[in-house]
């Protein structure tokens, strides 16, 4: 135990024992601190009981000091902060336990330090390196029950925001977010050390949830902390953090925060984890709280894919009494859009217009944008075009997103002409063109069978850029663009130019293609698989990569030029040089064999592709089927039907009409080779004429069930429960299996 001996007017301070290293640095801290010494030990020396008389102690200071306590309690203070000045720390804190345990209150004691030289002394070792001293000190500081943070000031306080960066500039998350978890202890305001976004980021990059929950848990405003950390983790895809992070933040609140709530919802949104955000969401009301505007419209936004449920949460929220605002309509307007109902979305629009005219709503660019695109899908340009002029005298500006959704509209029908003029407005009114809308005008070029004036437009636009041309006249202030298509020619001048107007230059915007540029003109080739290659060639060489897309149209231009080797050649290159085959190349090959005839590579692609596990789509399913147009043997029937059964396992509704003509002229082909009665004929077709009363998917389940076993061996059909065209088709089935069991040489 440490004892303070005063003698004349020298104040001595025996050494203190080396503290014993502990593996936790909290014991450490504990560990460090002095014994408190009490007032009767204070009284007497350790030293030498004969030593001259010393100073009295305050032993009895009460609140109100007199000058001569006042003027003893000013000497230890300024003796204190001059120890502390000079690195003296273990002296600076037995005068404080001194001072403190006789009685003086500790907020004069810290009113009477200098905290300008105990801040610099105890700053000195954070400078110098010594970081653990410094916290050392701190806490032993806080055992005494002083407030750290009150001995610092704003130098030093500078100086431990600079350490702090100086961890996160070195990457060190846990030691910052571990110091600031201490100071913030000590009474410190830490978001003034390091941006607090800072360091979420940080636990982002680093997929470290239970890092950003320490670090929220000690900041002001710990909602707003969990709330952008959820978000940051969705945007990364990394569903499991921001859970952690919102299981966390539950427990660090009162009650549901809604900015955490709708977060979360965000962030199920940004992993495409749909349904986790309806549990989350119901979640929320059978706590019995009532989601603000912002929540709903995170869990509509979310779910837009899903019409009836985007609905059904639009109608909970009329019943809660919580009023749609203008983004609740432009997300209804996006789900209508999303599932092409565009009549709902009509509806929508118009009820949205009459909340306009009465001033409950303002409509934005987003609303006119969305019902725009919703009408171009549907290639409605006259409903697109009207929207345009609603919104133009409405005050609404229309952005880039407005005029590509207009120039589709235009694109989708087949009207170039028009699709140029929407793009000539959009250089009037001064918005620049970006790629999107220029290789919308290319594709209108494309779909409209225009392939020359889409090369002559891509040329020119890339040599000489895109130029905005207006009309001039000093009295007048009307404006006109012009687009150049080709060298040489232009679209005719306006014939109310008078000849005091005339046409300037304002502006050349460079033109950027992309590789959807380069796949639009590869559509343009036709046939010409070397132009086609020409194009993928001056792709690279601006250094862009070919897509899937672009693989999958040099391939179909192989395929239709005839040269099914080129195809699977075009197929082997992408796999070895370019990305991965994916579903829609392979489909592509498969055409082109099928249009060639070359059903056998067809089938055996298919097979390909699955064995790399890549999943049809519908395209390659009635490629395949509609295949074979007439009746072949046995293993090619069972081949198509296993297909079908394929694709209806995948979920796709079955076209079956190919199909059973397949299956029909397969089974009769037993009877017509065999110049059989005709009347069998006759009665199978009044059969057909009849109807069947079951689905014709149904009849070939039926069909497919008997194929797929080996009946000819055993001659036994089971006809129990079909119907009379169901068992004739499978009686056949079984003759022409015989049939060509014969031919084959085999015995029944």
């Amino acid at each position: 135990m440490k004892e303070l001996v005063i003698i004349g007017s020298c104040m001595l301070l025996p050494p203190s024992p080396s503290p014993t290293p502990h593996h936790s640095t909290k014991q450490k801290h504990s560990s460090l601190s002095p014994t408190r010494l009490s007032p009767a030990k204070l009284s007497c020396s350790s030293v030498d009981s004969t030593a001259a008389p010393r100073p009295p102690l305050l032993t009895s200071v009460r609140q109100d000091l007199t000058p001569r306590h006042r003027n003893r309690l000013k000497y230890y203070a300024d003796l204190a902060s001059k120890l502390a000045e000079d690195g003296k720390l273990e002296d600076f804190l037995m005068i404080a336990e001194t001072v403190l345990v006789s009685g003086t209150p500790h907020w004069q004691f810290v009113a009477s330090l200098s905290v300008k030289l105990v801040s610099a002394g105890v700053s000195g070792f954070l400078r110098d390196g010594k970081r653990q001293t410094f916290i050392d000190f701190f806490y032993r500081v806080d055992k005494l029950g002083l407030r750290p943070s009150a001995l610092i000031d704003g130098s030093g306080r500078k100086l431990l925001a600079r350490e702090c960066r100086r961890l996160a500039d070195d990457g060190k998350l846990e030691d910052v977010v571990g110091l600031m978890e201490i100071l913030s202890g000590f009474g410190f305001s830490i978001k003034e050390f390091v941006d607090p976004f800072r360091i979420v980021n940080m636990c982002v990059e680093r997929c470290d949830p239970d890092m950003a929950i320490r670090y929220a848990c000690i900041v002001p405003h710990a909602h707003v902390i969990f709330s952008y950390a959820i978000h940051e983790f969705g945007k990364k895809r990394d569903l499991m953090s921001a859970l952690n992070v919102f299981d966390a933040s539950k427990c660090n609140s009162n009650g549901p925060n809604m900015y955490t709530w709708r977060a979360m919802i965000d962030a199920c949104g940004h992993c495409g984890d749909y349904l986790k955000s309806r549990y989350i969401y119901e979640e929320l009301l059978t706590q019995k709280v009532t989601p603000n505007i912002y929540v709903f419209n995170s869990i509509m936004n979310v779910n837009a894919k899903d019409l009836s449920f985007t609905l059904h949460v639009y109608k909970q929220m009329q019943n809660l009494g919580v009023s749609a605002d203008v983004t609740s309509y432009n997300i209804l307007l996006k789900a209508c859009c999303l599932a092409e109902r565009v009549d709902l979305a009509q509806k929508i629009y118009i009820e949205m217009e009459h909340k306009a005219s009465t001033g409950e709503l303002k409509l934005d660019v987003f609303t006119y944008s969305t019902i725009i695109k919703a009408f171009a899908d549907a290639k409605m340009w006259q409903m697109a075009l009207k929207v345009k002029e609603d919104m133009l005298s409405s005050g609404v500006t229309p952005n880039m997103f407005t005029w590509s959704s207009l120039l589709s509209a235009c694109a989708n029908v087949g009207l170039v002409g028009k699709a140029i003029q929407v793009f000539e407005e959009m250089l009037q009114a001064g918005c620049e063109p970006n790629s999107q809308s220029c290789n919308i005008l290319l594709h209108a070029c494309v779909e409209a069978y225009q392939y020359d004036r889409a090369f002559r437009m891509f040329q020119l636009w890339k040599e000489s850029g895109i130029q905005k041309i207006f009309q001039s006249k000093e009295s007048s202030a009307s404006t006109g663009n012009l687009v150049t298509e080709g060298a040489g020619e232009n679209y005719n001048m306006p014939s109310d130019i008078s000849d005091t107007e005339h046409l300037c230059i304002d502006k050349v915007v460079p033109f950027t293609p992309t590789t959807a540029t380069y796949n639009i003109l590869m559509k343009a080739c036709g046939t010409d698989y070397c132009r086609a290659k020409d194009l993928m060639d001056e792709m690279k060489l601006a250094g862009l990569s070919p897509n899937h897309i672009s693989w999958s149209i040099l391939i179909d231009v192989r395929g239709r030029s005839g040269d099914v080797g080129g195809a699977l050649q075009a197929l082997k290159i992408m796999r070895e040089a370019g990305p991965e085959p994916d579903v829609i190349a392979y489909t592509t090959a498969i055409k082109a064999c099928v249009k060639n005839k070359n059903l056998k590579v067809a089938f055996s692609l298919f097979e390909e592709m699955k064995r790399y596990g890549l999943k049809p789509n519908l395209v390659t399913y009635n490629t395949l089927l509609r295949a074979r147009r007439r009746y072949g043997s046995l293993h090619e029937v069972q081949q198509c039907l296993a297909i079908y059964q394929d694709m209806r396992k995948a979920g796709y509704s079955a076209n079956d009409y190919f199909l059973k003509e397949l299956i029909e002229e397969w089974c009769e082909g037993v009877i017509q080779d065999n110049n059989q009665d005709q009347s069998l004929l006759r009665l199978g077709s009044s059969c057909n004429k009849s109807g069947i009363e079951k689905p014709q998917s149904l009849l070939l389940e039926v069909v497919a069930a008997h194929l797929q076993k080996d009946i000819a061996d055993n001659l036994v059909v089971d006809l129990r429960g079909l119907t009379k065209v169901e068992a004739r088709i499978v009686i056949l089935a079984v003759l022409r299996m015989m049939k060509e069991r014969c031919t084959l040489g085999q015995h029944l």
